[in-house]
């Protein structure tokens, strides 16, 4: 199953892996092999955060950044040991495979980057977005968004809007808080990990979307933060449900999930209502089979899946969050996550006693 996993991400998506320093992890097993695919929207932070885990306990992780439909599907086929999605899993999805534990890894903010000469800072509402991408404001001085602009010089150029070809969980974000704030969307579009955009360009994950924004003049579309500063494109505050102009870090981010968090983290928590809180934040998680014995699988994949989820809720890893533009997750989340990992089972007898 691993090769086959292997096979297929080298076809599709970069990989990535890394090499670690010892045989075994603490002497209580061999050190693993483990894979894992899906979203792009923390690659930059698993990118780190699995070169940091083999370090500390001697495991390999390859995770292909292949968009959270991608990882969820080759997680439901039962060939990865966790999936990374920035879209939790709805119930129907839920109910049609195995009983899933979600794990919160970091949060994030899905950030409105564009290329326009000139125009250093940018002001957009949620309606104005939405109409964006609709294809209602279709050039870069309409009125609206000079109104909200009134000491920027937009250009009289057309708005080139680019969006996700591929399943993509920050789609799912940005739609999701796209419904929120416009009733026209959530009755034309809705919100889903794949929305039939009117207009505009494709790419796929983050990174092509990034790509593009930076090579085509007048354009404008929503990635991971981490990504347009990567890239050095400037991207837009945003008004929040309170009437703030909110850029997103994270402090904005962190202030968007100040609400209750539910038992099993399924929640979203854009357009939060919160002072001070960037409105498109999310959460992104690891999902994992609540019974761990699938397709061959030993007890020490396992084991190791799960210490890779208590690594990556440690106080060592939620604080390279910052460093890479992401947030730490609030307490609450990694409470609940520690006691959803207990929950997990190998034929049955929970693995964390």
């Amino acid at each position: 199953m691993k090769k086959i996993f292997k096979s297929v991400v080298t076809m599709v998506a970069a990989l990535t892996m890394v090499s670690c320093g010892g045989n075994a992890t603490n002497g209580s097993r061999e050190a693993q092999e483990l894979s894992g695919a899906g979203a792009t929207f923390p690659l930059p932070f698993y990118n780190v955060v699995f070169e940091k885990f083999a370090e500390v306990n001697g495991d390999v992780v390859a995770y292909g950044g292949i968009g959270s439909g991608g990882g969820v599907r080759n997680l439901r086929d039962k060939i990865v040991d966790f999936a990374g999605s920035d879209a939790f899993l709805s119930d129907k999805e839920m109910a049609e495979m195995a009983p899933v534990v979600h794990i919160p890894t970091c949060m994030g903010a899905v950030v409105l980057a564009y290329n326009l000469d000139g125009v250093k800072e940018l002001k957009l509402s949620g309606e104005i977005i939405a109409d964006i991408f609709a294809g209602n404001i279709k050039m870069w001085n309409d009125e609206r968004l000079a109104a909200l602009n009134p000491d920027v010089k937009l250009p009289n150029e057309s708005i080139i809007p680019v969006f996700r070809s591929d399943g993509s969980g920050t789609t799912f974000v940005f739609t999701d808080y796209l419904t929120k704030v416009s009733p026209m969307w959530k009755e034309k579009f809705g919100a889903g990990k794949s929305v039939n955009f009117p207009s505009g360009q494709a790419a796929k994950g983050n990174p092509g979307v990034a790509g593009v924004i930076k090579q085509t003049k007048n354009s404008i579309g929503y990635v991971g933060s981490e990504y347009a500063f990567a890239q050095k494109i400037p991207y837009a505050k945003i008004k929040n449900q309170r009437g703030e102009i909110v850029e997103p870090n994270a402090a904005s981010i962190s202030a968007a999930a100040s609400g209750v968090i539910p038992t099993d983290t399924r929640c979203s928590i854009t357009n939060a209502d919160a002072k001070g809180a960037y409105p498109i934040s999310t959460f992104t998680w690891m999902i994992i089979y609540k019974e761990q014995n699938y397709s061959d699988r030993s007890k020490e994949q396992a084991l190791a899946t799960l210490d890779l989820l208590k690594y990556i809720l440690s106080d060592e890893a939620q604080n390279i969050t910052s460093e890479v533009h992401y947030a730490p997750l609030p307490a609450k989340a990694k409470e609940l996550s520690m006691t959803n990992l207990k929950t997990v089972t190998y034929d049955g007898v929970a693995i964390l006693q």
